[in-house]
Order: C-alpha cells, then structure tokens, then sequence
C-alpha cells in the first residue's frame, strides 16, 4: 500500500524505526490485514454519513405523505432510518472486509506465527492438522483483488441497467424477447 511504499523511499530507509514499522505495514502482515479491515470500516461509515441523511430522509417522507408502517413520522421515523442504516452498514463494512481480505489471505497466508506467546504454539497445531496452508497460503499470483472484481460487478451492473433503460426508452425491443433490435421505422 501507500504507507509501506512511503516507508521505502531512501532517505527514510536509514532509520531503524522506519524499516521495523515497514516491516510491520508490509503486504499480508497481521497489523496490514487489521489497518486494512480499520480503514474499510472508517471509510464505509464516512461515506454513509456524507450520501444518506436520515433527518432529511424522514421530512421528506412526512412532507409528502409517506410513512414507514408502524413508525410515527418525523423525529421517530429519522430514530428508526438510522438504527437500520447502522446495522445495514455493519454488515455492509464486514462483507466488504471479507471480499477485500480473502484473496490477500489466500495469497500471502494468515501469519498468525508472528503472534507473540502463542504464535509457535498455532504454527505447529496447523502444522498436525495438517492445515499448514492456512499459515503459507497458495503461494499464487491472483492479479483482481477482491475489491476491484466488486467494482468490474458493480460497473457491468450498472452498464446493463443503463442499456435496458435506453432501450426501454427508444421502444426497442429487449434482448430476451428476439434477436433482431428494430429501428423506429419498423
């Protein structure tokens, strides 16, 4: 990432504590995988706070007549937008850590031998369970980590949608329905 890329430039290289926390934010380290999985989370709740407004949400809803089933309009309808919002966006942050994660873990290994106390004791316990490949990993190059195939998704999602509705738009026929797409002439 950006900070061990910081971390390596030569002039800060000669410092001894420099390369120790180098050492500590290289890629598939434990404290890597935790900043990670931090960040993630700190960003998912920034950006949720800036794009939904709950308030806002509920006086729309009561300005125009709409309520949500068994919720008071108003001050109790914004309460309820935004215990749901924050449950949604925990699951929301941990589905996007696992996608995020996984292939890092898969790749690179889960280096919990680095644990002080107890790390050894984990090593070889996998080691007699014959589950060594959880510490080493696949040792394979994956060249789409998982949040740029959540994007490529989301971005071939979105560019179908935008199709079908200027299809819809134009009368065309849909893809499904025949083979041939007519003109407006007929």
């Amino acid at each position: 990432g950006l900070p061990a890329t910081f971390l390596k430039l030569p002039a800060l290289e000669k410092f001894a504590a420099v390369r120790i926390l180098s050492e500590y934010l290289s890629y598939g380290t434990l404290t890597y995988l935790f900043l990670y999985a931090v960040l993630i989370v700190i960003f998912t709740y920034f950006y949720m706070s800036i794009v939904f407004n709950p308030d806002e949400l509920a006086d729309n809803l009561k300005k125009y007549g709409g309520f949500i089933p068994g919720i008071r309009p108003g001050k109790n309808t914004a309460e309820y937008l935004y215990k749901t919002l924050t449950k949604l966006i925990f699951a929301g942050c941990l589905y996007l850590i696992i996608v995020a994660i996984l292939p890092v873990i898969l790749m690179s290994g889960l280096p919990l031998h680095h644990l002080w106390g107890i790390g050894s004791f984990i090593e070889s316990s996998f080691k007699t369970m014959h589950l060594d490949w959880i510490l080493s990993g696949f040792k394979v190059q994956f060249y789409f980590g998982g949040t740029s195939l959540l994007i490529v998704v989301g971005v071939a999602m979105d560019t179908i949608q935008q199709v079908e509705s200027q299809l819809i738009m134009r009368h065309y026929e849909g893809f499904s329905k025949r083979t041939r797409i007519r003109g407006r002439r007929g």
